[in-house]
């Protein structure tokens, strides 16, 4: 079986696992409404991404990173970041002051986003390896989780008491700086381990 055979049974897998998983989430969820706001980045960005499949078709390394980003925000989304069965047991074990789920989620709001953004700009931009790609992507992932944050106090003026289980603060009045602090250690640490082996897996693509 050649390479390209092996991608798309792989690229199939991952379609077909997340849609599993997206079924598994919405049944029971705890809430719809929090549901549908922490799902809907999973529906839309498989949308593009078998939209775009024919024009541009990222890495099998950045699409293992997609697959798993979503479900973390799936898991999320069924039980909400602040009440995951694992996290709430580390919680009581480790006798943590919250669940931390959501600090995970928004590791990996700057983990997977900023090796997306690298290989977009690599291949699609004059930008070339180096100190400036490695400052704008840390930008940008910082800029990403300043404009969730903001869509996060969108929600919470809108749905007041209902946007509790979006917002998942557990009570912590810094919650939104630690969040926002999570997102850059995620950037930080993805550039640093996968950047070998993501210019490697951009090689073959090519």
């Amino acid at each position: 079986m050649g390479r390209a055979a092996k991608e798309l049974k792989l690229y199939i897998f991952l379609l077909l696992s997340l849609l599993a998983i997206l079924i598994w989430s919405f049944i029971d969820c705890f809430d719809l409404l929090t549901w549908f706001m922490e799902a809907f980045p999973v529906i839309a960005g498989a949308a593009v991404l078998i939209s775009i499949y024919h024009k541009f078709r990222f890495t099998t390394l950045s699409l293992v990173l997609i697959w798993l980003h979503a479900i973390v925000l799936l898991v999320g989304a069924h039980y909400t970041y602040a009440r995951v069965p694992l996290f709430d047991w580390i919680r009581d074990f480790f006798e943590l002051s919250r669940n931390h789920y959501d600090r995970l989620g928004h590791f990996a709001q700057g983990f997977v986003p900023a090796i997306l953004a690298r290989e977009i700009l690599l291949r699609k931009s004059p930008l070339r390896k180096g100190g400036w790609l490695f400052f704008i992507l840390i930008c940008f992932c910082l800029a990403l989780s300043a404009a969730y944050e903001l869509l996060e106090w969108l929600a919470a003026v809108i749905l007041e008491d209902a946007s509790e289980a979006f917002l998942g603060t557990q009570g912590d009045v810094w919650d939104t700086q630690k969040d926002m602090a999570w997102c850059l250690v995620g950037s930080l640490v993805s550039l640093l381990t996968l950047r070998k082996l993501h210019d490697k897996a951009m090689e073959k693509t090519s």
